[in-house]
C-alpha cells in the first residue's frame, strides 16, 4: 500500500498547537501573514495511518463518550508489538497506562524522589525534563554531552560523578535522544546502567521516539538491559496521535510499580479517553507498514535538508540524524544568541524553528532544532524563505 506523505493538509483553525498558537502575522516585517510555516513543536503534518483513522471513526460513531476502561486487547497489542519489533518481553502486570509521557515522567519522578534530591539528565535535553524535575521540587543535574566532530557522546567521568552524588536518586534518559538525534547503542546503555547500579540510581527512560530510527540504526529498549529501569512510551510521536492522550509506564519491579501507580492517582492522571486505547491498538496491530513508509520519507526529508544546507546555507552545519524527526543544526557561525536568531527568522519570514537554548541554556546555545515531519514541499519552502535573509 502507498501513503501520500506529500499531501499538504490544512491544520489552521483546528485548535492546533503547532499552527494556531502563534500569531498568524509576524509582529514585525515580513508580511508573510497566513504563510506561517511552523517547524517547531514535535508533531507531524501527516495524516495518521488509515487503520487508526478507522478505529477512531468506529468508536466515534457510538454516541456516548463516557468513562472508559482499558481492555485486554490493549495490553495484548503492546506486548505483541514490543516483542515482535524490539525483542522485548513484557508481561501485562508490568504496564500502567496514563494520559501522556510527560505526565508519566512526572509521576515516575514523584514516586522515586524526595524534594531537594537531584535528577541527572544528558544535556541538551527535552525541555519538559527540566520542568518536570523542578515541578516535583527536585534539582536538575546536567551532564553535558560531548561533541566530537559530528558525534555526541556521554561524558562518562562527569556522568558518574553526578550519579555518585549522595543526593542523586534518578537518571532521566531520553532514548532516542531529543534534540541531538542520537540512538543510544546497547554498549552505551549498558554503561549507563552499570554506573547507575554502582551508585544506587534508578533509571527512568523516556522512549517515546523509539520507532523513529533512520537507516543503519537500531533502537534498544533500556529494559532489555536493566530490568530495574522504568520505561515511558507511547505511540503518539511515531503514529502522530499526541492529541489522543495515551501513554504507558512499564516497570518490572512490583514495589516500584505500586509506588508509581500511587503517584498516578495522586497526580490524577489515571483516566484516559475512549479514543486513545483504540488508536494504540490500531497502530500496533495494523500500522507497521505505514510506520516503515514514514521512516523512509523522513530519511529522504533529512537528506533533502542536508543537500539544501550544503548548497545554499553553508554556515549551517546539520548534525547526523540517527533517530527522531527532529534535526539538530549548528548555527553558531551565524549568531551569538540563537533565541534572537530564531526570532529574527520568524519575524522576517514566518518560519518558526526551536532555539537550542530551550533544551539547555548553555548546552543548546548555537544550535536550532528543525522538525522535518512535514510534506517535503513545505520543508523546502521554509528553507527557501530562510535563505533569503541569512544566506
Amino acid at each position: 500500500m502507498t501513503y501520500n506523505f506529500d499531501e499538504r493538509i490544512e491544520r489552521r483553525g483546528t485548535g492546533c498547537v503547532k499552527w494556531d498558537s502563534v500569531p498568524v502575522t509576524p509582529s514585525t516585517g515580513g508580511g508573510q501573514g497566513e504563510a506561517l510555516i511552523p517547524l517547531w513543536v514535535a508533531d507531524m503534518d501527516f495524516a495518521v495511518a488509515p487503520a487508526i483513522q478507522e478505529a477512531v471513526r468506529r468508536r466515534a460513531e457510538h454516541p456516548i463518550y463516557g468513562y472508559n476502561i482499558v481492555e485486554d486487547d490493549y495490553y495484548e497489542a503492546i506486548i505483541a508489538w514490543f516483542g515482535r519489533r524490539h525483542g522485548w518481553t513484557i508481561r501485562r502486570e508490568q504496564i500502567l497506562y496514563t494520559t501522556g509521557v510527560v505526565p508519566a515522567m512526572s509521576v515516575a519522578i514523584k514516586a522515586l524522589t524526595q524534594p531537594g534530591q537531584q535528577v541527572v539528565i544528558l544535556s541538551p535535553d527535552y525541555n519538559c525534563f527540566f520542568s518536570s524535575i523542578k515541578n516535583n521540587r527536585c534539582k536538575v543535574s546536567e551532564s553535558v554531552l560531548l561533541r566530537k566532530e559530528d558525534h555526541f557522546e556521554v561524558d562518562w567521568d562527569d556522568f558518574e560523578q553526578r550519579c555518585a552524588d549522595e543526593t542523586t536518586t534518578v537518571f532521566l534518559l531520553c532514548n532516542p535522544h531529543n534534540p541531538t538525534g542520537r540512538v543510544w547503542l546497547r554498549d552505551e546503555l549498558q554503561r549507563m546502567s552499570d554506573i547507575c547500579h554502582r551508585h544506587g540510581v534508578r533509571i527512568v527512560s523516556d522512549e517515546i521516539h523509539c520507532e523513529l530510527t533512520m537507516p543503519g540504526h537500531t533502537f534498544c529498549p533500556m529494559a532489555t538491559i536493566d530490568e530495574t529501569a522504568v520505561v515511558l512510551n507511547s505511540p503518539s510521536k511515531s503514529f502522530n496521535t499526541a492529541g489522543l492522550q495515551i501513554a504507558n509506564i512499564i516497570c518490572e519491579d512490583d514495589a516500584t510499580r505500586r509506588r508509581i501507580d500511587r503517584a498516578i492517582n495522586i497526580n490524577e492522571v489515571c483516566d484516559v479517553n475512549p479514543f486513545g486505547p483504540r488508536a494504540l491498538i490500531a497502530a500496533y496491530n495494523e500500522s507497521e507498514e505505514w510506520l516503515d513508509a514514514l521512516n523512509a520519507y523522513l530519511w529522504d526529508n533529512y537528506k533533502a535538508l542536508c543537500d539544501y544546507a550544503a548548497q545554499h546555507l553553508p554556515a549551517w552545519h546539520v548534525m547526523p540524524l540517527e533517530g527522531t524527526y527532529l534535526v539538530w543544526v549548528d548555527v553558531s557561525a551565524c549568531c551569538d544568541n540563537v533565541a534572537d536568531y530564531c526570532d529574527h527568522i520568524f519575524q522576517q519570514t514566518g518560519v518558526r524553528f526551536n532555539p537550542g537554548t530551550m533544551y539547555g541554556p548553555e548546552s543548546g546555545e548555537g544550535y536550532l532544532r528543525i522538525n522535518i515531519a512535514c510534506p517535503r514541499s513545505l520543508l523546502m519552502e521554509a528553507l527557501n524563505r530562510t535563505k533569503t535573509i541569512i544566506a
